[in-house]
């Protein structure tokens, strides 16, 4: 059940700011959309955010620092909630908290069995005689 969270949750992350990283326009508009709600430096943020959710959607998807990656999109997550989405109210902040749980829930329980971490950790383990 955790592949199949990590995966629907992974592929939702890259698809949606993957036209942000393909594309300039799109990132100018992400920026002014930061700018709009008071982020500093939103052309530096735009990109920042846009590419820790691309990082957390790959490593979702093939279970590859899997804590890691899940207290960074609940960290992207909180902040989006706290300077966008609590102005939209329970429903509009909905997505975003869903997002802060899940990573939470992936930082402190781990990728599951089928996860890249799994096989690094068999790997990487020192064999006992």
């Amino acid at each position: 059940m955790l592949l199949a969270l990590r995966a629907v949750v992974g592929a939702f992350l890259v698809w949606g700011v993957w036209d942000n990283l393909t594309s300039a326009e799109h990132m100018a508009t992400f920026a002014a959309f930061l700018k709009k709600f008071g982020f500093a430096w939103p052309h530096l943020m735009a990109p920042l955010s846009a590419g820790v959710q691309f990082a957390c959607g790959v490593a979702f998807v093939l279970g590859l620092m899997t804590r890691w990656a899940g207290l960074l999109c609940a960290a992207n997550f909180i902040v989006a909630i706290v300077m966008v989405d609590h102005s939209l109210g329970v429903r509009g902040s909905f997505a975003s908290a869903c997002l802060v749980l899940i990573g939470l829930y992936l930082a402190s329980h781990g990728p599951g069995r089928f996860a890249l971490d799994q096989w690094l950790r068999g790997r990487l383990s020192v064999p006992t005689v």
